[in-house]
């Protein structure tokens, strides 16, 4: 089985690739839907994001008010304490999908999707760790894909899904310049895109049109099939 990774800044489109690799046939899962599980009520995770964080990040039925936690972590200086909490819960869910996908397929091609592959690496390094899953990607991953776009391009997109989600009723209403700013702050905690591509093993350019990127990913599932296929075999 080849375990990819797929990740990319906010607003690079990285889901939108995902979505394509899906339909060609990979088997994909969401770092951020591992994260929100395990930040439900009754989880381990909740209880020590509650622990850490205090009552101001509970909402009154009890779930974890999001906006409120991503603005203590992104504005007051409080993204290592909720990454260090999530972090290692979040790859140990992942290594388990992975290790039910290759128990049923030898061959398949088993990708995460996660924004935060390289940042990972860069903050438990920081703190001193060399050994741990944390500190390397490569002990839990065969190949990395990342998916660029100007920043510009990014704080864009990221900008028109807060607004599309406004419709359904998902996200408050602010500003599209309070969106923005969010966004550059987001951006700021993140491996720039020249040393993500530096380190990858697949780049996908994401500041054309759909159909564009379309093609790139087609022509890349081409080749983790083969580099699965081949693995499979030497097993």
């Amino acid at each position: 089985m080849l375990r990819v990774a797929l990740t990319g800044g906010l607003g690079s489109g990285k889901t939108t690739v995902a979505a394509m690799l899906r339909d060609l046939g990979a088997q994909v899962i969401e770092a951020d839907a591992l994260g929100r599980m395990l930040m439900e009520p009754g989880q381990e995770v909740y209880a020590q994001i509650v622990r850490t964080f205090g009552s101001q990040v509970v909402l009154p039925d009890a779930r974890l008010d999001r906006a409120r936690l991503a603005d203590l972590a992104f504005r007051h200086g409080r993204l290592q304490e909720l990454n260090a909490i999530v972090h290692l819960p979040v790859i140990e869910a992942q290594q388990h999908w992975m290790d039910e996908i290759a128990a049923r397929d030898s061959s398949a091609v088993a990708i995460v999707e996660s924004a935060l592959i390289f940042e990972v690496v860069r903050d438990a390094r920081a703190r001193g760790e060399r050994e741990s899953v944390l500190a390397d990607w490569r002990r839990r991953i065969d190949r990395i894909i990342v998916v660029t776009a100007p920043d510009e391009l990014k704080i864009a997109r990221y900008a028109a899904r807060i607004q599309s989600s406004w419709a359904r009723g998902a996200a408050p209403k602010i500003s599209r310049q309070a969106i923005e700013a969010d966004a550059r702050i987001r951006l700021a905690h993140q491996v720039l895109d020249a040393e993500k591509a530096r380190q990858a093993d697949y780049v996908l350019d994401n500041s054309g049109d759909i159909g564009a990127l379309r093609a790139q990913v087609q022509a890349l599932w081409l080749r983790l099939v083969q580099a699965s296929t081949a693995g499979s075999n030497k097993s």
